[in-house]
C-alpha cells in the first residue's frame, strides 16, 4: 500500500508545483488536508527523489534568516504529470463504469 500512496504523492506534489514552487511544510500541511500523514523523514528523501530523476528544479531561499527549498517542476516533470493524469481519469472512468463515449 506504501507504493501506491506513494505515487499518489508524487502526483500531489507534482500537481500543485506546477501551479506554484512548493516548500516541505506547506506540502506536509497540503497532504494533510487530502488525508496523507506524510512526515519530514518520507517527504524530503521523496523530493530529493523527483528532483535526481529530473521531474523538479529546486531552489533555495532565505525566508525569516533561514534557508528554505523550492521546488518546481520541470518540463520532463509537466510531460510525466500530463501522461498521468490521462492514466489516472482512465483508470477512474473505469473504476467508476464510466464508458469512455460518455466523457
Amino acid at each position: 500500500m506504501q507504493k501506491l500512496y506513494q505515487g499518489f504523492v508524487q502526483l500531489h506534489i507534482l500537481y500543485h508545483s506546477k501551479e506554484n514552487p512548493v516548500y516541505g511544510v506547506w506540502m506536509m500541511d497540503e497532504l494533510k488536508r487530502h488525508g496523507y500523514n506524510i512526515g519530514p523523514g518520507t517527504l524530503y528523501p521523496l523530493l530529493n527523489k523527483m528532483e535526481q530523476s529530473g521531474l523538479l528544479i529546486k531552489e533555495k531561499k532565505v525566508v525569516k534568516g533561514k534557508i528554505r527549498k523550492y521546488y518546481s517542476i520541470t518540463q520532463l516533470g509537466i510531460k510525466v504529470f500530463k501522461d498521468a493524469e490521462q492514466k489516472a481519469a482512465q483508470l477512474f472512468h473505469e473504476i467508476k463504469g464510466i464508458q469512455n463515449d460518455k466523457i
